[in-house]
Formats: C-alpha cells, sequence, structure tokens
C-alpha cells in the first residue's frame, strides 16, 4: 500500500504545474480574452440598442408629424367646405333674387298686357257701339226708306 501512496504522491506532484498551469491560463483568458469580448458585447448591445431606441424616437415623431398633417389636412378640408358651404349660400341667395326679379317683371309685364288687352277690349266695344249704331241707323233706313216707296 506504501507503493500506492508513494506513486499517488509522485502522480500528485507532477499534476502540480499542469494545476498551476490550468490556473494561471485561466486568469490569463479571463484577463485578457473574456473580460475585452464581454466589453465588445456590451458595446455592441449598447450601439444597437441606442439604435433601437433611435429608430422607435424616429418613429413617435413620424407619428407626431403624421398626426400634425392629418389635422391640418381635415382643418383645410373644413375650410374647403365652409368656403364651398358660402359660395353655394351665395348662389341661391342669387337664383331667388333673380327669380324674385324675374317674377316682378313677369307680372309687369302680365299687368301691361291685361291693360292693353282691357284697352283694346273697350276700342272693340266703342267700335261695335259704333258699328251696331250705323247698323241700326241703315236697318231703319233700309226698312223705312222701302215702306216710303
Amino acid at each position: 500500500m506504501e507503493a500506492t501512496l508513494e506513486a499517488l504522491g509522485q502522480i500528485l506532484l507532477k499534476a502540480v504545474p499542469t494545476f498551476l498551469l490550468v490556473i494561471f491560463l485561466n486568469f490569463y483568458l479571463k484577463a485578457f480574452f473574456f473580460k475585452p469580448f464581454r466589453k465588445m458585447l456590451e458595446q455592441r448591445y449598447e450601439a444597437s440598442e441606442g439604435a433601437r431606441r433611435l429608430a422607435d424616437e424616429s418613429l413617435e415623431r413620424a407619428a407626431a408629424k403624421a398626426a400634425e398633417y392629418e389635422a391640418a389636412l381635415r382643418r383645410a378640408k373644413g375650410e374647403v367646405y365652409e368656403t364651398q358651404e358660402r359660395i353655394h349660400q351665395q348662389l341661391q341667395e342669387q337664383q331667388e333674387s333673380d327669380l324674385r326679379d324675374a317674377r316682378k317683371r313677369a307680372d309687369a309685364l302680365a299687368a301691361r298686357a291685361k291693360a292693353d288687352l282691357a284697352k283694346d277690349v273697350e276700342v272693340a266695344k266703342d267700335g261695335l257701339v259704333r258699328e251696331s249704331e250705323l247698323l241700326a241707323q241703315q236697318i231703319a233706313e233700309s226698312i223705312l226708306g222701302r215702306s216710303a216707296a
């Protein structure tokens, strides 16, 4: 058993430099490889996260601008509709005014035509009265002229 323990001690003694080398390699890799690598990964993450934040902010600004444009467009459309309504109202009032004027002119023409017709009726009546008197006179002369002969 002593030989086994002595052999084990020799193996452990030979393993100490390897063990120390592994520990040294561990610290060396942490200091010169993993630490800069981790730092580089963090910088890359910050850069990508920063770009993502900038993109989100840009999207928010774009959405705000779009909302402003839509509001301005709605206001402009409202103004156009109000202007169209005002013009339509003015046109309608103008048409009503023109219609009233045309009715007045038509009524005046109709009144003048009625007056002219009444005059013509009076003239015709006077002419008929004269003609009837003349005709009555001719009839009377004709009847009296036959009876006297």
